[in-house]
C-alpha cells in the first residue's frame, strides 16, 4: 500500500492532490483554532469545512497547464507558498485585530509595518510551524529524491476538467451559502461571514473587487453627490448648549491620546492598588467633564481611525485605514485647519514613532497640522523606546523643548504608545504588582496602563509649574480596545463577570473608552451618562471653544447639546443606544444584558435606528472614498494645500517665527523671559537619569533615507 501511495505521489496529479490536502488541513487548523467564525448550524459547519477545497483546486490547478517538468513543480510549490503566506498573514493579523486582512490593508501595509518592529513577534505561537511544515517537507523530499519528477505532462482536457469541476464546486458552495445567508455578497455585517461561507481566498478576491469599485467611484464622483451628504449632516446638526458654548474660548487645547485604554481601567484596583490613580482623580474632579458611556468606533484602521474621527468627525473606511489609503490626497475639514483659520491656533503632534507610521507624515499635512515632532526629533536609542516608539514618560519630558516654543493659543496632540500590545515593560520601569492570569497580555496591560497614568501625572505637574495649566483645556480619550474579544473571557473574573456566561453583549460593552474634558481652575465638572463616541469629539471641542460647527460637514454631534444623537454606530453597522445594544441584528436590553424577543414597537424603533446608522456610515464612506469634500468649501474656510507643509527642522522654524514676532511673540518661552522651562519637568524614568539600563530591546527604525540624517541630528 505504501509503495502504491509513493508511486501515485510520483505522478503530477498525485503531487497536486497531496498539496491540496495539506493546504486544506492547515486552512481548517486556522478556522478552528484562530478565527472566530461563529458557525451556528450544521450547514455552516459543512460549508466551513469544504469551502477551502474548490478555490484551492482552482488556484493550484493553474499549474496543471504547464508542460515543462521542473517548471510545473516549482510553480505549483510557489502557488502553495504564496497562498500559505496569505493564510498565515491573516492568522497573525487576526490575533491582534480580530479581523481579516483586506486588500486595502495589504496594499497599505508598508505604511503601517514601518512602525511594527516588535509586536508581530509577540503574536507568533509555538505551533505556527504547522502552517509551513508541508512546504518544508516537500522541499526536503525533493532534495533527497524521495519524490521524483513526473515527465509526463497532464493532458489539457484533464486540466480543463479539473478547473471546471473546481468552478462548479465553488458555484455550489455559493448557492448553499446564499440559501443559508441571503444577500451574502451585498449585505455583509462583517468579514467573518464571507470567510465562514466561501473561504479566505474568496474573501480576498471579493474584497479586491470592492476595493477596485471604490477607486472607480472616486474617479467618477460628481459634485452633485455631495448634496445628499450635506443634507444629512445639516439636518443632523445639534445646536450647542448655551451654558457650555465658549467656556474654553481662547484656551490652549492639549489632546492626550490614551493608547489602547479601555474605560474599565478607571477606578480599577489590582491587588489593592489603583491601576490609574491620577486618571481616577481627574475623572472625579470638579474641573472635569467625563463621559462614562463613550465608545470607540474604529475599524481596521484602529488608532488612525480614532484620529480621523477626532480630527474630522467622519468615520474611517469599512476596510483598511483611511490614513494609509486616502490620507495623502484627500480633502479634509480638520481641526488643525479650522482652529488656525477661525482662531489663529498653532497646531502640532508629538509622537515617538516614525513619521510614516499610518502614513501620518502625509495625512497630517492634508489636515493642516503645522508641526509634527516624530521619532526623528527624539533620542530613541537603547531602551528608551518600545517597538511602537519612545516611552511615554520620555515623550512628554522631551517634548517640552518644542512645546514651549509654540505660539499660543495652540492645539497639540500627544500620541502615547507604551500601553500598546503586547504590553511588555522593562523591569526598571514598573513596580506595579499585576495579575497572574494565564494571559500575559492581560497581566501586562495593567502594568503599562499604570505607567501611562504616571506619565500623565508628571506632565500635569510640569503644566502647573510652567503656568500652562491655568489656561488649558486638556482632552483625554482612549482610541480603541486594548484587550481583544478573544481575551475577554479570561478578563471576565477580574471585572466581576464569569467566562461561562460571557456573551457578545459583554464584548460590546467593553468597547467603552474614556473621554474627559479637563479645564483646571473651573467648577461644575461632572460624570455624564450621555451615550456618545469618537465621531462626536470635534463638534464638542469646537463648541467649547466658541466656534460653531454648523458650516462644516460633520457626522458627530456635540455631546453637551440637548439635541445630541445618542445612537452610537460601530464600523460594522452594529450600534448601541441608551436602551439597546444591537449586534448583527440581535437586540439586547441594556438593563438586563439579555437578548430580547422584540415587540413590534421595539423592533420598529431599532429598525429606524439601524436605517440611520447604515445611512450615516454609507454617506461617510461616500464622502471619503470619493473625496467629495473637494467639491465643498465652507464659509470662510480655505482648503489646505499639503504641499506647503514640511515637518523638517521644526525647532528652527519655531525659533524663526518667534524672532520675527519679537515682543508680540506669545510662546511660553517668550513669556518666561526667553528662558527654557525644560528644567521644570521632573520624571522618575530611569532612562532620563542616565542610569545604565538594559539596551537589548527591539528598536524602532526610521525608514527615511540617509539624506535625512543631518536634519535629524539638528532636531535633536
Amino acid at each position: 500500500m505504501f509503495k502504491q501511495l509513493r508511486q501515485h505521489l510520483n505522478t503530477r496529479m498525485g503531487f497536486f492532490w497531496l498539496l491540496i490536502i495539506f493546504f486544506w488541513a492547515k486552512t481548517l487548523l486556522a478556522y478552528l483554532t484562530e478565527f472566530s467564525l461563529g458557525v451556528s448550524d450544521i450547514l455552516q459547519v459543512l460549508l466551513m469545512i469544504v469551502n477551502p477545497i474548490a478555490i484551492t483546486v482552482f488556484l493550484f490547478g493553474l499549474a496543471l497547464f504547464i508542460r515543462k517538468t521542473g517548471f510545473y513543480y516549482y510553480i505549483l510549490l510557489l502557488i502553495d507558498a504564496l497562498d500559505t503566506v496569505l493564510l498565515y498573514a491573516n492568522v497573525i493579523y487576526y490575533r491582534e485585530f480580530t479581523d481579516f486582512m483586506t486588500v486595502s490593508t495589504i496594499t497599505g501595509y508598508s505604511k503601517v509595518s514601518q512602525g511594527l518592529t516588535g509586536s508581530s513577534l509577540a503574536l507568533v505561537n509555538w505551533y505556527d510551524w504547522l502552517y509551513w511544515i508541508d512546504i518544508i517537507a516537500m522541499l526536503v523530499l525533493f532534495i533527497f529524491h524521495r519524490i521524483k519528477h513526473d515527465d509526463q505532462p497532464i493532458r489539457k482536457r484533464q486540466a480543463f476538467a479539473t478547473i471546471s469541476v473546481a468552478l462548479a464546486g465553488f458555484g455550489l458552495n455559493l448557492t448553499l451559502a446564499e440559501a443559508n445567508r441571503p444577500q451574502l455578497l451585498t449585505r455583509t455585517f462583517d468579514n467573518n461571514y464571507i470567510v465562514k461561507y466561501l473561504g479566505l481566498d474568496a474573501f480576498t478576491v471579493y474584497d479586491g473587487i470592492k476595493d477596485e469599485q471604490t477607486h472607480h467611484q472616486r474617479a467618477s464622483a460628481k459634485k452633485s453627490e455631495l448634496d445628499t451628504v450635506h443634507d444629512f449632516t445639516k439636518s443632523h446638526y445639534a445646536a450647542p448648549n448655551s451654558h457650555m458654548y465658549g467656556v474654553a474660548k481662547g484656551k490652549n487645547v492639549i489632546v492626550i491620546h490614551l493608547e489602547s485604554f479601555q474605560q474599565f481601567l478607571i477606578d480599577k484596583k489590582i491587588n489593592g492598588q489603583e491601576v490609574t490613580p491620577f486618571l481616577n482623580k481627574l475623572y472625579h474632579s470638579q474641573s472635569t467633564y467625563a463621559f462614562k458611556n463613550f465608545f470607540h468606533q474604529v475599524g481596521q484602521g484602529k488608532t488612525s481611525d480614532a484620529e480621523n474621527m477626532l480630527e474630522t468627525s467622519t468615520y474611517g473606511l469599512p476596510t483598511g485605514s483611511l490614513f494609509a489609503q486616502l490620507g495623502s490626497d484627500n480633502t479634509f475639514e480638520a481641526a488643525p485647519a479650522i482652529l488656525k483659520q477661525r482662531r489663529k491656533y498653532t497646531s502640532a503632534v508629538f509622537h515617538g514613532n516614525v513619521a510614516s507610521f499610518w502614513n501620518r507624515n502625509n495625512t497630517y499635512k492634508s489636515m493642516g497640522y503645522q508641526y509634527f515632532f516624530d521619532a526623528s526629533y527624539f533620542d530613541t536609542t537603547g531602551d528608551k523606546s518600545t517597538g511602537y516608539g519612545l516611552k511615554d514618560k520620555l515623550l512628554f519630558k522631551n517634548s517640552i523643548q518644542y512645546l514651549q516654543r509654540l505660539q499660543q493659543p495652540f492645539y497639540v496632540k500627544y500620541i502615547t504608545v507604551t500601553n500598546h500590545f503586547p504590553y511588555t515593560m522593562d523591569k526598571e520601569d514598573t513596580t506595579f504588582k499585576t495579575t497572574d492570569t494565564s494571559d500575559s497580555a492581560i497581566n501586562g496591560y495593567f502594568q503599562t496602563a499604570h505607567y501611562l497614568d504616571q506619565s500623565i501625572k508628571e506632565f500635569y505637574a510640569y503644566l502647573k509649574k510652567s503656568g500652562l495649566l491655568k489656561n488649558a483645556m486638556i482632552v483625554l480619550y482612549g482610541d480603541h480596545y486594548g484587550l481583544s474579544n478573544s481575551e475577554n473571557t479570561t478578563l471576565a473574573p477580574l471585572i466581576g463577570k464569569t467566562a461561562k456566561d460571557w456573551t457578545a453583549y459583554d464584548n460590546a460593552q467593553l468597547q467603552r473608552v474614556p473621554f474627559m474634558v479637563n479645564m483646571p481652575g473651573t467648577k461644575g465638572g461632572r460624570i455624564e451618562s450621555t451615550y456618545g463616541g469618537e465621531i462626536d469629539v470635534l463638534p464638542t471641542i469646537l463648541h467649547l471653544l466658541g466656534i460653531s460647527s454648523k458650516r462644516y460637514i460633520q457626522f458627530g454631534t456635540d455631546l453637551f447639546s440637548k439635541q445630541h444623537d445618542q445612537v452610537v454606530a460601530f464600523r460594522n453597522r452594529d450600534f448601541i443606544t441608551p436602551k439597546y445594544t444591537v449586534l448583527s441584528g440581535k437586540i439586547y436590553d441594556n438593563t438586563t444584558g439579555e437578548q430580547l424577543d422584540a415587540t413590534e414597537a421595539v423592533q420598529k424603533a431599532v429598525d429606524q435606528d439601524q436605517k440611520k446608522v447604515s445611512k450615516e456610515l454609507s454617506l461617510s464612506d461616500s464622502l471619503n472614498s470619493k473625496n467629495l469634500l473637494r467639491f465643498y468649501t465652507p464659509k470662510g474656510f480655505k482648503k489646505v494645500d499639503a504641499s506647503t507643509y514640511n515637518y523638517a527642522d521644526g525647532l528652527q522654524k519655531e525659533i524663526k517665527i518667534e524672532t520675527a514676532l519679537k515682543k508680540s511673540a506669545t510662546s511660553l518661552y517668550a513669556e518666561n523671559g526667553h528662558k527654557s522651562t525644560t528644567s521644570l519637568y521632573k520624571t522618575d524614568a530611569p532612562e532620563a537619569s542616565h542610569k545604565k539600563t538594559d539596551s537589548t530591546r527591539i528598536q524602532i527604525t526610521n525608514p527615511d533615507d540617509m539624506s535625512a540624517t543631518s536634519s535629524s541630528a539638528a532636531k535633536k
